[in-house]
């Protein structure tokens, strides 16, 4: 699976990384939903350390197509609450 995090690129995840992303996922839409700005900046934090730590960067140059969108670090709540759909970042 390829994730893009906006502004740093793209990156290939295994499907055992890509399950666990599912309940970072959901403790990140958890902490928009109540407008908690502190577990919003910690779930954020864990679900992008969660792909950087267990993915491979792609070359910068390269065009595959991103099979998840994350924001990036310094994305705010409202950011992130735009691009939330009924299922959170991550669907299916």
């Amino acid at each position: 699976m390829i994730v893009r995090i906006l502004g740093e690129g793209q990156f290939r995840i295994d499907d055992a990384t890509a399950a666990e992303l599912t309940k970072l996922d959901t403790d990140l839409e958890t902490a928009v939903d109540h407008s908690d700005a502190a577990a919003f900046t910690a779930a954020l934090t864990s679900l992008l350390a969660h792909v950087h730590a267990h993915s491979s960067p792609l070359p910068a140059d390269s065009l595959e197509a991103s099979d998840l969108i994350l924001p990036n670090q310094d994305s705010s709540m409202d950011d992130v609450r735009k691009m939330l759909s009924d299922e959170g970042l991550i669907t299916g």
